[in-house]
């Protein structure tokens, strides 16, 4: 379909394929069989200017927004989810900033995250405080010019490579959620120390570590907001961020199919190549209108959130949903399509099917995507009275 991109949208789909034809595809299953972090690409793509997309420009970036990022994010995911995810979540640790930066920290930190001379990473994820954000036991102590952190979390994307990291802590325990405050930690401070890479399923790329933090002082002035905001700028972070997991979803469904299609036309059983048959026809018919609805609602909640809409939440979390259920959907298969040959690692979408798993997990569970949405429809329903 015709998405009616700008010259300029245009010339960054481009961009952003070719990296990923030529610098991503020749070494995506060596990164996966090497769990190995890809500095390499990220230079590309920091050398590209695509670091800078939705950073405005008055801090370097290109001043763009979430659909410009997304059609970069679509394009990378096709090639490999592991790099993408490295890639998006750099956007993921940024959104705080860029939301609730004072100009001061803007001016700090943002040129380097535009032109892609520090990673950023996002720390709310802990062992009892995944689906529940609420429940977060890491703990921001005042003392005199600093905060004193202490606590883990866990399973936090680009943990380890990041330079700067975003972090929701509690600075009043007694509030819970309403207690919670938003910080910026530089890599490097005292008492901030990382757990081991974790071993994945998928996205083996990515790198996935523990932020540990035993008494690290930061200065007060590296509060995002002011106290008690820390839940609020989580979840805005995310209104903003999970339509790029859509968008991961497109595109890794997308690869998938290209693949199948490419198989299906080459491979022959009684005598006929199997995209004859009306059984793969079918498949292979249902995937196509799957990825092209999943890309038509990422595109227009990415035009949404860029209009500046107040209340993003409801069209966020079903962008999410949508796009990567139907992921797994489409990778699982575009895997049957290719039967046996598909499972072996010679194929890439033993990889892709592997890779998608975690779409439906990371930035929100779907299952809470569905209570997002249900809790929104509640919430009209109840206005319209």
């Amino acid at each position: 379909m015709d998405y009616f991109l700008s010259e300029e949208q245009v010339m960054i789909k481009e961009l952003a394929r070719q990296i990923a034809v030529e610098k991503v595809v020749p070494v995506r299953q060596e990164l996966d069989e090497k769990e190995e972090f890809p500095w390499d690409i990220m230079r590309v793509l920091a050398s590209s200017d695509l670091f800078g997309l939705f950073i405005p420009e008055e801090f370097g970036g290109f001043g763009k927004g979430s659909f410009e990022l997304a059609i970069a994010v679509e394009e990378l995911s096709a090639a490999c989810l592991g790099v993408s995810t490295t890639y998006a979540a750099n956007a993921l640790g940024t959104y705080p900033i860029l939301l609730f930066g004072t100009p001061e920290q803007k001016k700090r930190y943002l040129p380097d995250i535009a032109a892609g001379r520090k990673l950023v990473a996002f720390g709310l994820t802990e062992a009892n405080a995944g689906s529940d954000a609420g429940g977060i036991q890491t703990t921001a102590r005042p003392e005199g010019d600093h905060y004193v952190l202490n606590g883990t979390k866990q399973w936090i994307t680009n943990g380890g490579e990041a330079e700067i990291y975003t972090v929701i802590a509690l600075t009043d325990k007694a509030k819970g959620a309403r207690g919670a405050s938003a910080f910026i930690v530089e890599k490097g401070a005292a008492g901030f120390s990382f757990g081991k890479k974790e071993k994945k399923m998928g996205i083996r790329a990515s790198a996935t570590r523990e932020l540990v933090f035993e008494d690290c002082r930061i200065p007060r002035e590296n509060i995002l907001g002011r106290e008690g905001m820390g839940f609020i700028v989580a979840m805005k972070t995310l209104d903003s961020s999970r339509v790029g997991v859509g968008a991961q979803g497109v595109g890794v469904a997308q690869g998938a199919f290209d693949e199948a299609v490419k198989f299906a036309r080459s491979r022959v059983q009684f005598g006929h190549p199997i995209i004859g048959f009306q059984a793969i026809q079918h498949m292979l018919a249902d995937m196509a209108t799957d990825i092209e609805a999943a890309r038509a609602l990422v595109y227009q909640t990415a035009r949404f959130i860029d209009s500046g809409a107040k209340d993003v939440t409801k069209a966020s979390a079903m962008a999410k949903l949508f796009a990567t259920d139907m992921a797994m959907r489409v990778t699982t298969n575009a895997l049957q399509v290719m039967g046996g040959s598909g499972y072996m690692r010679e194929y890439p979408v033993e990889k892709m099917m592997r890779d998608a798993k975690i779409l439906q997990i990371y930035e929100g569970t779907n299952q809470i995507q569905r209570n997002v949405i249900a809790q929104n429809l509640i919430k009209e329903a109840a206005k319209a009275k």
